[in-house]
């Protein structure tokens, strides 16, 4: 038996009815009766997404921007990297995220490349996430991005990626995109330096470019 090729690859089964028993401000829940390889059926229930953006952006210390946030639905305060979903129209993910970095942290990054991307949790959810990395940052001009509701009491730091990846593995941090973003980078300096990674504009099947 030879090795098979390790790939993610597209593939549809048929579905014979849907529905959305709701649709809230920028997410959804969807039904879909989907027919199994054995002929029969079954029902799957899942959140419907617009998919998000994240930035990695590390500065010249080696420092990652970070913010700490509340969210609810864990009941934790989460240390995470910049991030949004992407519900601008006519904006592709690149811009989406300079704009997240923009608003949330007041900063702008000379050099963007694409870290990695990733389904968040695909057994329950559509949401496709593109992690960039931005690095050369600087201060951004003009006047500072009014935040509101959680993001109103936000805070801000750059931690050490060393410091991250202690964290990570000690089951301490657990914002997946922190996560994610910190061991991918970390693994992409084992194996040729962020220069190998993609350009920032890729393709990317999951969200393609308007």
């Amino acid at each position: 038996m030879g090795t098979p090729e390790i790939r993610d690859t597209p593939e549809e089964w048929r579905v014979t009815a849907t529905e959305t028993p709701f649709t809230g401000n920028k997410t959804g829940v969807r039904t879909d009766e989907v027919v199994m390889p054995d002929g029969g059926t079954a029902r799957r229930d899942y959140q419907t997404h617009p998919g998000s953006v994240a930035v990695l952006a590390l500065d010249e210390q080696d420092r990652v921007l970070l913010l700490r946030q509340y969210r609810h639905p864990v009941r934790q305060k989460l240390w995470e990297i910049p991030a949004g979903l992407l519900d601008v129209p006519g904006e592709n993910p690149l811009q989406a995220a300079q704009r997240e970095l923009y608003e949330e942290a007041h900063v702008k990054a000379g050099d963007w490349r694409v870290l990695t991307d990733v389904y968040t949790s695909p057994g329950g959810c559509d949401e496709a996430v593109r992690i960039f990395l931005a690095r050369e940052l600087s201060a951004a001009e003009g006047e500072r991005f009014d935040v509101s509701e959680e993001e109103a009491d936000m805070e801000l730091a750059r931690v050490p990626l060393a410091d991250l990846v202690r964290g990570v593995l000690a089951g301490e941090l657990h914002n997946n995109c922190l996560v994610v973003g910190v061991l991918a980078l970390t693994a992409v300096r084992a194996a040729g330096g962020p220069e190998t990674l993609r350009p920032a504009e890729a393709p990317w099947p999951a969200r393609p470019f308007s």
